[in-house]
């Protein structure tokens, strides 16, 4: 025969002791039970599942840097020289070209 050792909350641990002294079982008769049942089902008599992870996050944060970028576009007032804008911008990393 071997021994099991359960680390429980404390809250927990009454908690479970209440609830079984009303059932009338012990926490012994209640793991061996629930042992016995897991061997003859084969199964887990619950869910035991993990929140899936969210595919293409990178992609998600793509487009909404996007529609920031966009709705900023969209409520600038003014008119951009695209042309001026970029030659102005050319001059400043590289030096006027002349």
């Amino acid at each position: 025969m071997k021994t099991i050792s359960i680390r429980l909350e404390d809250t927990i641990y009454e908690e479970l002791s209440e609830m079984l002294n009303e059932m009338g079982q012990t926490k012994q008769t209640f793991y061996e039970s629930f042992t016995r049942t897991v061997l003859r089902k084969r199964n887990i008599p619950f869910t035991i599942s993990a929140p899936a992870k969210e595919r293409n996050t990178g992609e998600r944060d793509k487009m909404a840097a996007f529609a920031r970028l966009e709705a900023s576009r969209k409520s600038f007032s003014e008119s951009i020289e695209y042309d001026m804008e970029r030659e102005a911008a050319m001059n400043e990393k590289y030096g006027s070209v002349n």
